[in-house]
């Protein structure tokens, strides 16, 4: 093989080398997309395992509850239909005293009635008789006027005659005694009857009165009779009803079984989905370490010089964070800020914000001068989608104007375009924050709101202020 020959085979070796490198490097960095999109998924899983596990103990909980329920029921239904048993007997044993009692009333009432009947009837014969009586006396009394008028005749005859007519005399005052003896029991009977009278009228009304009351008494007796065929009914309709609790009885000691056996069931889906959720912790603590691992790999090939499509931001990133250190450093001499301002860790709350949004004592100062390089980055890639400095602690002062607009009422909408003085302090906001190597290459899924999530690449390098560590300059792009 001459020379030449020799030279091209180098060559061709030479240019296979390099191509296996840059396959490395663009393999390295697929690899870790996927890997953060399986620990992305893996954690979903994980979230919807806690949030079956919490379903399931609510239904536990439901389960629980409806059997207790169930056996409050039964007792109740044991207790209701014993207390049904005890007023059927009652209530029948009541009916046929009632039943018993009202029939002899109402039998005493019609016999009392027929007897004030007959009095009353028998009250009218005696004032018929006492009337033909009075009759009797008032002839009684006109045959005494009349043998007065003939005393009288007499006495005058025997007068006129002398002591001729003495025997006429003896005779006279003999049929005037008796006249006026026959007169004066006459009106002493007279007398008599019509007292007589009077009382037997008092009687007859007061019968008639006794009479109207009975009669009503037998209408009461009988309205009472109803009551008791009333009563009656409501013993046979409680012997219905404790028929039906008897017939309840069954069905509702299936449900109980039933329930108990769906506890049971229950008890074992949540020992499973613990089971799950265990599997699924170990899962997202091993996905995690491969992340690392991955990403160590990026950032060796990354630092062994292998040109990946990652370098070009990676060189932004590390620039445009020595370009803010500078500027906080310069803004320090001027006295613009303090040092204990900069890096001031208070806080405060914004109130009334959804998510919510803080302050500290540079943000105003850092709304005010970083724009002016984190905006310009933004037009430098067409993959990049954000770039913004965040401090040690996920602190989030100033972000893009596209994710810095007021909120709104919706707090899916406020997750998505208000960004700003923002806490951040998940795994990939926490680690651009506090990361002090040259820079850092991270892979995960940036929350839009809404259950939404896009697949980004994160590369930070630290911002340093008079040898101290102020946090980190974030350029997040898409894969």
């Amino acid at each position: 093989m001459n020379v030449a020959a020799l030279r091209l085979a180098h060559d061709a070796d030479a240019h296979s080398h390099d191509v296996d490198i840059a396959a490395i490097g663009e393999r390295g960095s697929r690899l870790g997309v996927e890997i953060a999109d399986l620990v992305g998924l893996i954690e979903d899983v994980g979230a919807l395992g806690r949030q079956q596990m919490q379903t399931l103990r609510d239904v536990v909980r439901s389960a629980q509850s409806s059997g207790e329920t169930n056996a409050q029921l039964a007792a109740s239904m044991q207790e209701v239909g014993t207390s049904a048993s005890q007023t059927r007997s009652l209530l029948a044993s009541s009916a046929d005293t009632v039943a018993g009692t009202l029939d002899g009333a109402v039998t005493n009432m019609r016999a009392l009635s027929d007897g004030v009947m007959e009095f009353s009837e028998t009250l009218s014969k005696v004032s018929e008789t006492i009337k033909l009586v009075r009759d009797v006396s008032a002839s009684i009394n006109e045959i005494a006027r009349e043998t007065q008028l003939v005393a009288i005749n007499a006495s005058i005859e025997a007068a006129r005659l002398g002591d001729a007519g003495k025997g006429f005399a003896v005779i006279g005052s003999a049929l005037k005694a008796l006249a006026d003896q026959v007169g004066n029991a006459a009106k002493r009977n007279e007398a008599s009857l019509a007292a007589l009278q009077d009382t037997l009228g008092e009687l007859t009304q007061s019968a008639h009165s006794s009479a109207h009351t009975a009669e009503e008494a037998i209408t009461a007796s009988a309205r009472a009779t109803e009551a008791t065929r009333t009563i009656q009914s409501l013993v046979q309709s409680v012997e219905e009803l404790a028929d039906n609790i008897d017939l309840m009885a069954e069905p509702v000691r299936r449900n109980i079984e039933a329930s108990d056996e769906v506890r049971g069931h229950l008890r074992s889906m949540v020992t499973a989905v613990k089971a799950s959720d265990a599997k699924l912790a170990a899962a997202d603590e091993r996905s995690h370490a491969i992340l690392d691992i991955s990403e160590d790999f990026i950032l060796f090939i990354a630092g062994s010089g292998i040109e990946t499509p990652d370098t070009p931001l990676i060189e932004i990133c590390k620039y445009r964070a020595g370009e803010v250190s500078a500027l906080f450093e310069e803004a320090i001499d001027r006295g613009r800020i303090s040092m204990a301002d900069l890096f001031d860790e208070g806080y405060r709350p914004v109130l009334g914000t959804n998510p919510e949004q803080f302050l500290a004592r540079f943000t105003s100062f850092t709304d005010a001068v970083l724009p002016s390089i984190q905006e310009p980055v933004l037009q430098m890639d067409e993959r990049i989608a954000f770039c913004a400095a965040i401090d040690r602690n996920g602190y989030l002062p100033t972000h893009n104007l596209i994710y810095s607009k007021p909120q709104g009422n919706d707090p899916v909408w406020n997750m998505a375009n208000c960004r700003n003085h923002r806490m951040f302090r998940d795994r990939t906001g926490l680690g651009a924050g506090q990361n002090t190597r040259p820079f850092l290459l991270q892979t995960y899924r940036r929350d839009m709101g809404g259950g939404e999530f896009v697949l980004m690449k994160d590369v930070s390098a630290p911002i340093m202020v008079k040898g101290r560590h102020w946090g980190g300059f974030r350029i997040g792009y898409r894969v």
